[in-house]
């Protein structure tokens, strides 16, 4: 009998930058991986016009795919318990900590281990042209892709731990203590001075010893590198956390460095 195979695609869309990832998941094959890193931080008009010249250029990825993914990775989010949430104010649990319009469509996702709800702004040009591409698919926000994955990592933690998540303009932190969730926030950063900065006054804030709490990271980033040497010399553990399963690989030349690509492997669990 033949084996169908199963083919799902995860893209991460990002304002600095796009990821790609096919699963053929009738044997957990990584079949496609791709991540481009932009120079700057780019509109949503000119993600598109990037996310349309990869699309065009990549023949993969115009094939037939049993699901597809999209995740939103941007500082347009926020958690509400989810016993305060209202949908008809989804506009207000945002708008204090992000620059929205009035046009903007809101969306949100469901977190069932916090009991809280994500609510987010996806950029819509990106999804009405991805629609018309594939047809229906799912979306949702990069954090709660990332927030999930943590949360069941750390279920029966007795360390206190910092998933940092590195993009080329900013950084996504998950602080756990003892398996108890206590932040998830986005900086921005120019500088590796901007970048410690913001670790360490979250770690002071939270009242954690950089002599024993354990920095865990994923993204752009590698050993070496000005950020995380810069991490090195003020915290004691700092290790990388690569992706949940193990997959094969085939056909890529990005698996060497397996944690810059975390995130969206983890969007397949």
């Amino acid at each position: 009998m033949e084996v169908k195979n199963l083919k799902k695609l995860s893209i991460q869309i990002s304002l600095s930058g796009l990821s790609f990832c096919i699963l053929n998941s009738s044997d957990s094959e990584v079949e496609y991986l791709k991540r481009t890193d932009f120079n700057s931080k780019l509109t949503p008009e000119a993600v598109l016009e990037k996310l349309q010249g990869i699309v065009s250029n990549e023949p993969l990825l115009s094939q037939h795919f049993d699901s597809i993914l999209v995740l939103f990775q941007n500082e347009l989010s926020n958690f509400v318990p989810e016993e305060f949430f209202e949908e008809q104010n989804a506009a207000d649990y945002l708008k204090f900590s992000s620059k929205i319009l009035t046009t903007d469509f809101i969306s949100h996702d469901k977190i069932e281990a916090i009991d809280s709800i994500n609510v987010f702004v996806p950029y819509i040009n990106i999804n009405n042209y991805l629609f018309d591409l594939y047809g229906e698919f799912e979306y949702k926000h990069a954090s709660t892709i990332f927030l999930e994955q943590i949360l069941k990592n750390e279920e029966d933690s007795h360390d206190d731990k910092i998933y940092i998540n590195v993009e080329p303009l900013h950084f996504e932190m998950v602080v756990m203590k003892k398996g108890q969730f206590q932040l998830y926030n986005t900086f921005e950063y120019f500088t590796k001075e901007d970048f410690i900065y913001f670790i360490l006054f979250s770690i002071e804030q939270l009242k954690l010893n950089t002599e024993t709490v354990i920095i865990k990271l994923t993204g752009n980033i590698v050993k070496d590198d000005e950020l995380y040497q810069m991490l090195y010399t003020y915290i004691r553990y700092v290790e990388f956390d690569g992706p949940s399963k193990n997959y094969t690989y085939n056909n890529t030349d990005e698996t060497s460095l397996r944690h810059q690509h975390t995130l969206i492997l983890n969007s397949f669990n």
